[in-house]
Formats: C-alpha cells, structure tokens, sequence
C-alpha cells in the first residue's frame, strides 16, 4: 500500500426548456443532464470551499538527496479553525502552511495527533474556514454508493474525483510500512483516485458528508500508480477528533503490553512452552500500572543479550472469542473497545489454557 501523498440531492432551479444549472454561483447550460451530474457539480462547489493544501516543511534531518523539501497532502476544515488531516503529511513537521480554496496562504500549528489511526489535527489564526464539512456514517456504505473526493494530488489544487464505496477491506489485507495506523481495523476502498497529495482530504456522499478521510492507495508493484483508493472510516475519525479535543489523546482500548508474534520465535521454544500452533501473540513487557498488568497478564523473561528465555510468558490465542494470528489481530480488536469496557482473553499459560477478563483503562498525556 502506498500513502497517498505522492498520496441532499442537487436542485434543478431553471426549466427543462432554459437547461440551465446554477450551483455555487457557476452556471452550467445544457451540459448537466442527469441527476448525478448535478448533485456532483452542486456537492463539489460546496465543499471545494472547506477544503485546503496543506504543505509541510520537512525537517533537514529527514531529507534524503534528491528529496522535495516540502511535503504537500490535503486537509479540511471540520470546524472554523480546525482542520483534520493524515498524520504521515505533517509527520516530521518544520513549518506547516494551508492554503486555502481562494489561494490564500497561512500558517497552521499541530493541534493533536493520533499516530494510530494516522490522523492529526491542525489550528489556523488569523483566518476563519470559509466553510466547514460535516461527518456522515461509514458504516452505513453500501458497495456501488457514489463517492466524491476533493484534494491536492500531483499539487493540482482543487481535484475533484468520483467513483464509487467498494468494500471495507482488513487492514490486513492492505499492508503498510510507515508504521502508523496500527490500531486500524478496516479501510474503506474506492475506486475514486487517490494519489499522491490526496492524504488527509475528505471522501463524500452524495449528500456532500464526510464519510472517509483519504489515507493511501494499492497498487500491484511500486512501479505503477496505485489502482485502488484507501481510506480511513469517517466514523473511526470523528471519534478520534472528539477524544483529542476533550482528552487530547485518543481513547481506544490498549492492553499496554509489549507483544511479539508467535510464529518469530525459536521452534524448540515454542516447543518447550507446549505449544503446537505458531498463532498468536506472546505477551513480552508488561508495564506496571498497564490494564495488562492489572488484569495479571505475565510478560516474558529475556537474557543480557535480550534473547526471551524459558518460560515464555502469557500467549493470547483469542480475543473475545475470536482467534488471532498475531500481535496484529491483538492490537486490532483491543483497538475497537473503549476505556472501561472488558475484553476476554484466551492465554496459554504454563502449558494450559486460562481466560484472563481485562478491564481497560484511560489513555492519559505522557
């Protein structure tokens, strides 16, 4: 997968016979035939307005020769002074500038970010969004719903996109390098292009609401465009926002334990420790004061040479009832709870098999 950085229904207002459209002040004559092509044109010239480029001065540490000094993704305003975008465009951040739909330039600061679902949140002064976007529900997509997206790929200002809600598709199933977006569990996928400079923009309904944020694209190699548009639920970023604005930290649920995938491990010991299967997550550290550590889950015992000795610690072999491969499904399915909800766990534990009922706690600001 690749970051995309690189990544109410239209109003007819003349007659049938003047085949005239107005839509945000544009006039369309006789072009817009259908229904879909108004609602396109109606939903688009209202959200362009909400939507901005964002560019971010990287970091001289981080640049590579031959490396653009500017990373350039997309934004929008969800509020008149806050607007959402991809963590990955503003990671490693000097100075971050937003332009606006109009071409006016400002600064913005980082306001909040989510490294787990590769969100961030970034404040403007000195101006006031010229109009903002609302969230829809992702979860009520339904394969072949029209989709809009609105961005900055390839640094064209202002693109407007159109395709179609494909499936939710398993983080698993659309794999990435970067090393964010961990607690993810489903991306939506579309067949809207999302290209470079797309990341962070929003993907809309027919109804003009956000029901996705543009996150990446999947191609079958690197040497092609990506094929396939990627992007993070509406649902799982308005809860986002809502946490780091009241929290400042988001509040999915976290065992808060170090975990090391099965199927790493030396055969012997796995072996040693009675195990037949190379599924599962073998619980490492367990910080003290963690909801792994309240729940009495076991860490691992390792050498000087930070090699894990017999016996292993606490192996989670299911979530709630549902089996896991590894650290991935562990994180994935903890992700989905909320502070103070319980989440089972199935652990292999000195050759047997023992349920562990763990309660999870508040993210809190380190």
């Amino acid at each position: 997968m690749k970051p995309a950085r690189a990544f109410g229904l239209g109003l007819l207002l003349a007659g049938a016979l003047a085949g005239a459209y107005l839509a945000g002040g544009v006039t369309a004559r006789s072009t817009l035939v259908t229904a879909d092509e108004i609602n396109t044109v109606e939903v688009a010239q209202k959200a362009l307005q909400a939507v901005v480029r964002v560019d971010n001065r990287l970091q001289r540490e981080r640049l590579q020769p031959g490396d653009l000094p500017t990373e350039t993704g997309t934004g929008f305003f969800y509020k008149k002074d806050l607007i959402v975008t991809n963590y990955h465009v503003v990671q490693y951040q000097e100075s971050i500038t937003v332009t606006l739909y109009n071409g006016r330039r400002v600064t913005a600061k980082l306001e909040g970010i989510d490294p787990g679902i590769d969100i961030a949140i970034l404040r403007v002064t000195g101006v006031t969004a010229p109009a903002t976007l609302s969230f829809g529900s992702s979860a009520r997509l339904i394969p072949g719903q029209k989709l809009m997206t609105i961005g900055t790929p390839l640094r064209i200002p202002n693109f407007v996109g159109t395709g179609v809600f494909s499936v939710a598709a398993s983080a698993r199933d659309v794999p990435r390098n970067d090393g964010l977006a961990e607690e993810v569990g489903q991306y939506l996928t579309t067949t809207a292009s999302l290209q470079q400079g797309n990341s962070g923009g929003p993907v809309l309904d027919s109804r003009g609401l956000v029901v996705g944020v543009a996150d990446a694209n999947a191609a079958p190699n690197g040497l092609v465009p990506g094929v396939i548009g990627i992007a993070l639920p509406g649902d799982l970023v308005r809860q986002s926002l809502d946490d780091l604005e009241k929290v400042g930290v988001p509040q999915r649920g976290t065992l808060g334990a170090g975990l090391v995938d099965l199927e790493t491990l030396d055969p012997a010991l796995r072996q040693l420790a009675g195990l037949s299967s190379s599924e599962g997550a073998l619980v490492d550290q367990v910080p003290a004061g963690s909801a792994a550590a309240r729940a009495g889950l076991r860490g691992s015992l390792r050498n000087n040479r930070d090699q894990l000795l017999a016996p292993l610690g606490d192996v989670i072999v299911q979530v709630d009832g549902q089996r896991v491969r590894d650290s991935f499904d562990v994180i994935r399915l903890v992700a989905a709870k909320r502070p103070g909800q319980t989440v089972t766990l199935d652990v292999w534990r000195n050759k047997k098999r023992v349920a562990v009922k763990v309660t999870l706690l508040k993210r809190t600001l380190q």
